[in-house]
């Protein structure tokens, strides 16, 4: 039998297949060829190629009296390709005829859905679906975290707390600290008359806050050259207001809080401050220590003790307090502490706290000359000075030796 080529026209193809030319003889890159010029797929085992050429072929001519190499003329039977089972091809049928061309297979065709009546969608839209039950919820046996108030009086106090206090008293009784000459108690103008020192001493607890004490000093001398009254103070663009308080920390929010504040004095209040400190705290700005310590201040009233940073730290060293917050400290420091010294706790221990963060040579120096020196250096050592080496630095270590007689205070 002749070799036909790829290269081969269908028509010279469809001469040689009548020349019984086996379809097998061609290369399945050939088989792919003849494929591609007859606009057919090219993919597929060659079982698979052979296969579609064969029904092109049956399509594309009349029927030929002679046969396929893979059907037999002698059998009625059709014999299989061989590998088609290998590799997933089906199994010709046989034909009725041996002159017959096969006929392609028929594709499978995918059943519809049965249609939806009206009567079976009405059925199942009117159908209520069931609710899961969730299953009944437990009641929880831990014990409430509601908070409970701490009134005034109702814990133990600290064990020796009066002696420490008398000692603080002592090592504060030169009053030198910055609190007492730049503190809101020392800078208002008294001689303006008691409306405007009330204000001044807002305006100064409200700068205070995360600032320095000679920092608010000065900032309240540029405020009361400029005019520090409610009223002049209602009247200033908050550009300048901010520019005079600018070395303040917050200032930006200080300057808000401060026309606010202004405005809601002279709208609700005549022109005066709250006299109360629930009134004061509804003031933009003004929180429990500030009220509390303005109301002693300006009104001799004292209904809370004013927590600072520099308090809320020396109180819990000293194992008076367990809190996380000053208004923590505020309320435990209520529970126990003696009302009579509640306007005085503040100056007392916020000056204390100060010397010995910022002033320690003069801490350590009042505290080796004082009459229990060794309870007082004791006392600053819980408070964070480390007294050695501040004598050291400041050249007390023979007085300091003299005093601990070569043992630390514990």
């Amino acid at each position: 039998m002749p070799h036909f080529t790829s290269s081969q026209s269908s028509s010279t193809l469809y001469s040689s297949v009548d020349n019984e030319v086996s379809w097998n003889d061609l290369s399945v890159v050939e088989l792919k060829k003849q494929l591609k010029s007859n606009d057919l797929p090219v993919s597929g085992v060659k079982a698979v190629l052979i296969q579609r050429l064969e029904d092109h072929q049956s399509s594309s001519q009349p029927p030929s009296t002679k046969t396929s190499k893979y059907f037999s003329a002698n059998n009625e039977q059709s014999t299989p390709l061989k590998g088609a089972v290998r590799f997933g091809v089906a199994e010709k049928t046989p034909s009725k005829s041996p002159q017959s061309p096969s006929t392609p297979s028929k594709k499978k065709t995918k059943k519809s859905p049965p249609a939806v009546t009206p009567e079976k969608r009405g059925s199942a839209i009117n159908k209520t679906p069931t609710k899961r039950k969730s299953p009944p919820k437990m009641k929880s046996t831990l014990p409430s975290r509601k908070r409970i108030k701490i009134e005034p009086g109702s814990l133990p106090p600290p064990e020796n707390w009066e002696k420490i206090y008398k000692l603080v008293e002592e090592l504060r009784s030169d009053r030198s600290a910055p609190v007492d000459t730049d503190g809101g108690h020392e800078l208002p103008e008294k001689q303006l008359g008691p409306v405007v020192h009330r204000y001044q001493i807002l305006t100064a607890l409200m700068l205070s806050s995360q600032t320095k004490d000679a920092v608010v000093g000065e900032t309240m001398r540029i405020l009361q050259r400029h005019g520090l009254t409610v009223e002049n103070i209602h009247n200033t663009d908050s550009e300048t207001l901010n520019a005079f308080i600018g070395k303040v920390g917050f200032h930006n929010n200080k300057t808000k809080f401060m026309k606010q504040a202004a405005e809601i004095i002279l709208s609700q209040f005549s022109g005066d401050i709250p006299p109360t400190a629930e009134g004061m705290m509804t003031l933009p700005g003004v929180g429990p220590k500030m009220a509390y310590i303005v109301e002693n201040i300006a009104f001799g009233t004292v209904t809370g003790i004013g927590v600072d940073t520099h308090m809320h730290r020396i109180f819990n060293d000293l194992k008076w307090v367990d809190s996380k917050t000053p208004e923590k400290t505020r309320e435990q420091l209520e529970g126990w502490l003696p009302k009579q010294r509640w306007g005085e706790i503040n100056v007392l221990w916020v000056g204390f706290g100060q010397e010995v963060q910022q002033q320690k040579e003069k801490s350590l120096r009042k505290a080796l000359a004082c009459s229990s020196p060794r309870e007082a250096l004791g006392l600053v050592q819980k408070l964070r000075l480390d007294v050695k080496k501040e004598a050291k630095r400041f050249g007390l270590e023979e007085e300091l030796n003299k005093v601990l007689n070569g043992t630390m205070y514990r």
